[in-house]
């Protein structure tokens, strides 16, 4: 039955379209744009909201990219990226920086009689794969780490987001990390130029392509391989130990992190150490304006992440995310208050 019941939630958060809105938009509605990575948790997070206090929210699921160019843009009251913004840009702009929640990004297969968790890949293979070096699934470095599974002799067809992402970001940081190749001749950002594949928007996008093509190989968020019922694989980290996918395994990987070490709360949790840590981890940022123009749409966006935080860990575990630590929640709330100001300079966010 429990079984049932989160697919169900799944079902309901993960609407085919990339965006939702709660409501006819009123004044008083909320507006979002950005990250694809936690569209899943937000529409849960708005729908118990709006059942709750009426109010609504309007977020477009465009990815990271395209919430970093509305939020600087201002047509948005808040933007949300999964690869956070550098503490200068940061300060230039007059934005403040805080994370939302956490999960783990997958690598996930089309490949007939393999089901979830009976491959297992390391990051020098994956990075291998997704530059064209490694072309077929039966090659000896997928079968030397799978001797019992039984691979085809089938081309691998690479699908990759074609979008500025922080996923791609957050995937990009953890092959760079293992792989000296990757790092080279690749690199790290949100946009990258793919030697191989095919492009896709959002996590959205790469889930229905990876769903759709056989012999295919791409990465989304957790919540939607299990959506879409595409098969992940398991990963080594860096500790040389297999692991599997689990809310566990994502809160490991963020057992250690300083959050106040970086800017805008701005720690990456790709490979970290810990013999149950996921490898490709990642975290969510939220983008506002310390001084908005339209100071009521900031103070109620506050009071909805505010509540997300307060209420929302359940909601968030179900969908298979790893809410905020304590004290990174008293953390933000506490910069909300000092940083966040309307015009007469007193703080938008006063406490639930």
């Amino acid at each position: 039955m429990r079984h049932f019941l989160r697919s169900a939630v799944v079902a309901v958060a993960m609407a085919t379209v990339s965006s939702f809105t709660l409501s006819a938009a009123s004044a008083a509605d909320i507006s979002g744009a950005g990250a694809t990575f936690p569209y899943p948790i937000y529409a849960k997070w708005a729908d118990a909201y709006k059942k709750e206090t009426n109010i609504g929210l309007n977020y477009q699921s465009i990815g990271s990219g395209g919430g970093i160019k509305q939020i600087k843009a201002k047509t948005v009251t808040f933007g949300a990226s999964d690869a956070p913004m550098k503490g200068e840009d940061l300060e230039s702009i007059g934005l403040a920086q805080f994370p939302m929640v956490m999960g783990g990004i997958v690598p996930v297969v089309n490949i007939e009689g393999i089901k979830p968790g009976e491959l297992v890949l390391d990051g020098k293979t994956l990075a291998d794969i997704f530059q064209g070096k490694i072309t077929s699934w039966d090659d000896e470095a997928i079968k030397k780490l799978n001797p019992d599974a039984a691979l085809p002799s089938q081309a691998i067809a690479v699908v990759h987001r074609s979008d500025g992402s922080g996923t791609t970001f957050n995937f990009a940081t953890y092959l760079a990390d293992v792989s000296a190749d990757w790092k080279d001749n690749v690199g790290v950002n949100t946009a990258l130029e793919w030697p191989v594949g095919i492009g896709a928007k959002g996590n959205e996008g790469v889930a229905n392509n990876v769903a759709q093509t056989a012999g295919s190989i791409g990465y989304v968020e957790y919540a939607y391989a299990k959506q879409n019922n595409l098969t992940y694989t398991d990963l080594i980290n860096k500790e040389g130990k297999k692991v599997e996918p689990t809310a566990a395994s994502f809160s490991a990987a963020a057992a250690n992190a300083d959050w106040s070490s970086q800017p805008g709360y701005g720690v990456i949790l790709a490979n970290q150490p810990g013999a149950e840590t996921w490898p490709m981890t990642a975290a969510t940022w939220i983008l506002v304006y310390k001084q908005p123009e339209d100071a009521a749409a900031t103070a109620e966006a506050l009071k909805f992440f505010a509540w997300s935080y307060e209420k929302g860990g359940e909601m968030a575990a179900e969908l298979d995310y790893v809410p905020m630590p304590d004290s990174v929640v008293k953390s933000v709330e506490a910069m909300w208050t000092k940083d966040i100001v309307g015009s007469d300079g007193k703080p938008l966010y006063n406490g639930m």
